[in-house]
């Protein structure tokens, strides 16, 4: 007995330490580095949350934006009202047994799923919201409780200027940050109109898109309004031309600032999460896990690099 105790010890510590050898990390430079999830995984949103955290594992990342979607499904939303199909009808349907099955869940139970991937050693540093501006008051507060319960740093939605203004009061209410996205046609000026209702509304800029729009230039908004930026979307998008919107393209090859974004980011210690956006067509003979293991690879060796 005296003799196999340390040997099973030994193993015990050796099975440990490998688990913890093969948790994520993608964090470099003090630079957090995510995925939008289950959007890169096929833009499946009601992907179940044991999937989203095997594939974000296999990538090595330790963070994630994520869709309410996966975490609803978790809590017993049935798959009919989240993912309703195209039918107009049956969309408005589905939103309002939604909306009475959100007023029924308690949303502190979310603290369950959030274990499921603070063990795999993932945060949900974001819970990106659909059709927020058509939320009741009480589903707005739950989404805010919601996101809390998943410990986040902040939620996110799409940016509708007019209704960033009721969005904000349940960000100060809850003291929650919300970054809303822009795409090509989003502009600086539309996004400091959002701040100016609300102390907690932010920006989650998509540096590809702002390139695409020929918006201006990332760096300066950022210098401008770090601040306000919960986290980046992370593409690489070739400049618009002729009125036509720059395509997106493998990492490294089109003109978005990718390298300069990030270490901006680094060389400033921001508490900005940079969340890759997997939009360009996977190369013959490749696959999606391949290139966005590329794209991570990418955003390391940025972070990793002297300026």
């Amino acid at each position: 007995m005296l003799l196999t105790v340390p040997a099973a010890g030994l193993l015990a510590r050796e099975r440990l330490a490998a688990t913890f050898a093969a948790r994520p990390d993608s964090k470099w430079g003090g630079v957090q580095v995510g995925m939008n999830v289950p959007y890169n995984y096929g833009g499946v949103r009601t992907m179940p949350v044991d999937q989203v955290i095997a594939k974000t594992t296999q990538l090595g990342v330790s963070a994630v934006e994520l869709r309410a979607q996966p975490i609803e499904l978790a809590l017993g939303a049935p798959l009919s009202m989240l993912d309703p199909g195209r039918d107009k009808t049956a969309q408005q349907q589905a939103a309002e047994h939604l909306r009475a099955w959100r007023l029924a869940v308690d949303p502190d139970k979310a603290e369950a799923v959030r274990k499921q991937f603070d063990a795999a050693g993932i945060k949900t540093d974001i819970i990106k919201f659909d059709g927020i501006y058509d939320f009741s008051d009480p589903e707005l507060d739950y989404a805010f409780r919601l996101a809390k319960a998943m410990d986040a740093r902040a939620i996110s939605c799409e940016l509708e200027v007019a209704g960033s203004k009721r969005v904000g009061a349940f960000a100060d209410k809850h003291a929650l940050m919300v970054g809303y996205h822009g795409h090509t046609k989003t502009t600086e000026a539309m996004f400091k109109e959002a701040f100016s209702y609300a102390k907690h509304n932010g920006a989650n800029l998509d540096i590809g898109h702002y390139i695409a729009g020929n918006l201006g230039n990332p760096l300066g908004f950022l210098r401008d309004h770090h601040d306000r930026v919960t986290h980046i979307h992370v593409k690489d998008r070739k400049a618009g031309k002729d009125g036509v919107d720059g395509p997106n393209v493998p990492f490294g090859q089109g003109d978005t600032p990718i390298t300069a974004v990030l270490q901006l980011i680094r060389q400033n210690n921001w508490p900005i999460d940079a969340v890759i956006e997997f939009e360009y067509k996977v190369p013959d003979g490749s696959d999606a896990m391949t290139e966005m293991a590329k794209c991570v690879e990418f955003c390391k060796n940025a972070l990793l690099a002297k300026s």
